[in-house]
């Protein structure tokens, strides 16, 4: 089995390299990754400037691409130049802190997941709570033997899984719950300081969450130290609205 191993925290951050240790012993595994950290950048792609990819060695002496662009570009990058055989499957992580709820929509590991999907491959992004982790290589073998599964089983063409997994030992997380992604907002605010010419300027920070909502959701789940797998649809397409929108009678003027 050929598996695409990207992130967005750059190409030497150690859920990365966990997860490659995991997998170059058993499959054919390539990394395509940021050569540096580009956490909560979204879907973005380069236009504007030109992409480098420059190799490295990684681990046990394994090739590894370093890609200047974003995790959208890494994937690109991959299907379209660097790759001589299509994946089978594509992760993406394992990044330092939950990648839940509305926070998906920034995140640059989840972007790269999706990417993949684009391309019609089985993709699953992969976070771990906590900004330092003790656990990744746990979390990575978890992941290994849910990327047997998906292999197993397929994903619907279009889906992809997004996982998160708390920083805990194996025999202390509770289990597995299938997630929906919890869309409540959570409290953020910008921090407001003086520059020495008195000048303002703002740092931007997310407060801690007040609630878990939804008792369904990823948020909950592993606020309760379940790991949370959702299943999301790169199809965003409200189908229940279309016919009420048919129904307001639109015209041109």
């Amino acid at each position: 089995m050929k598996i695409l191993l990207s992130n967005d925290d750059g190409i030497y951050a150690e859920g990365l390299r966990a997860l490659h240790r995991r997998f170059s012993d058993t499959f054919s595994a390539v990394v395509v990754a940021p050569d540096q950290q580009r956490s909560a950048i979204s879907h973005a792609i380069t236009l504007e400037m030109p992409i480098r990819s420059r190799k490295i060695s990684l681990n046990n002496g394994d090739k590894a691409y370093a890609v200047s662009g974003t995790p959208a570009d890494c994937i690109k990058l991959a299907m379209i130049e660097l790759l001589e055989e299509r994946p089978d499957l594509m992760i993406s992580g394992i990044n330092p802190g939950a990648n839940a709820g509305i926070h998906i929509n920034y995140s640059g590991t989840f972007a790269a997941a999706r990417e993949a999907a684009f391309y019609g491959i089985p993709a699953m992004a992969v976070s771990i709570m906590g900004k330092t982790p003790g656990y990744y290589d746990q979390a990575a073998e978890f992941t290994e033997n849910l990327a047997k599964r998906v292999m197993e089983q397929g994903l619907p063409e279009g889906t992809l899984l997004n996982v998160n997994i708390p920083d805990l030992p194996m025999q202390r997380i509770r289990g597995v719950r299938i997630s929906n992604q919890n869309i409540e907002s959570f409290r953020e605010q910008m921090e407001k300081r003086l520059d020495p010419r008195e000048q303002p300027y703002y740092w931007h920070g997310i407060a801690a969450q007040g609630s878990v909502g939804d008792s369904g959701s990823d948020v909950a789940a592993i606020a309760k130290d379940y790991i949370s797998i959702t299943p999301i649809k790169c199809d965003m397409t409200d189908y229940q609205s279309i016919q009420t929108l048919k129904s307001w009678d639109i015209c041109v003027r």
